[in-house]
């Protein structure tokens, strides 16, 4: 399943810039990054796009939750991870965009899942399954409330948010294609079979035909002899 490409670049290049906003050593690798402050901003564009360093320790929209609950949110997205490889796997004869919008969407879960699973160990602050994700893009957007809160600037988000928003959106446009396919199919079939039944009636018609033409003919020859021997 070439894909799964889609899937490996959205995991390598969101990890890779988390970990240069956030800033870590890897000793194996000899590699050091000394990152950005927490809450720390560099103008992109203006005020309109900025990169900000924040962690989620909760769910989308900086929502927090309690300890049982981001045990329960960590196994989900590995569940749910899971999940979406095998359906993946299962509609691999599906159209390429379909099947590109699910790696999308594996890509992103795996992404945050990573940072969900092991930040935490590896930056010393927590246990397994409670580490926190890197956010970092920083988008103006109009204001709008959800959850009972009101945000004037979209909730920042990072690269594997940004993907999994992608794969709904071309799944929820292209997802019913495959149906279509199967109704074309279907109708397809049924043309076919209607065919086969006019054929056969019309082979039946032919042969009832040729029945009573055969039988003409062998009544014809029998008064023949007939007027014959008389």
């Amino acid at each position: 399943m070439r894909v799964l490409f889609a899937t490996l670049l959205v995991v390598i290049t969101d990890q890779v810039t988390k970990f240069l906003v956030k800033g870590g050593i890897i000793p194996i690798l000899n590699i050091k990054a000394e990152g950005m402050h927490y809450g720390q901003s560099i103008k992109v564009f203006g005020d309109f796009f900025k990169l900000t360093f924040v962690e989620n320790p909760g769910i989308a929209f900086g929502i927090d939750v309690n300890e049982t609950s981001k045990l329960f949110l960590s196994i989900f997205t590995l569940i749910a991870s899971i999940g979406i490889f095998y359906y993946l796997w299962k509609s691999r004869k599906q159209k390429f965009i379909v099947r590109l919008a699910l790696a999308l969407i594996l890509g992103g879960a795996i992404g945050n899942l990573i940072d969900r699973t092991f930040y935490g160990v590896f930056y010393g602050y927590e246990r397994l399954f409670y580490g926190h994700v890197v956010d970092f893009f920083n988008m103006d957007f109009f204001d709008f409330t959800i959850f009972g809160r009101t945000y004037e600037r979209w909730p920042i988000f990072n690269i594997a948010d940004a993907s999994v928003s992608v794969g709904v959106v071309l799944l929820l446009l292209f997802h019913k294609a495959p149906v279509e396919k199967n109704s074309e199919d279907l109708e397809t079939v049924k043309s076919s079979e209607e065919s086969a039944e006019d054929k056969s009636v019309n082979q039946t018609e032919v042969t009832e035909t040729e029945i009573l033409n055969s039988s003409l003919s062998d009544d014809g020859k029998d008064s023949n002899r007939e007027e014959n021997k008389s």
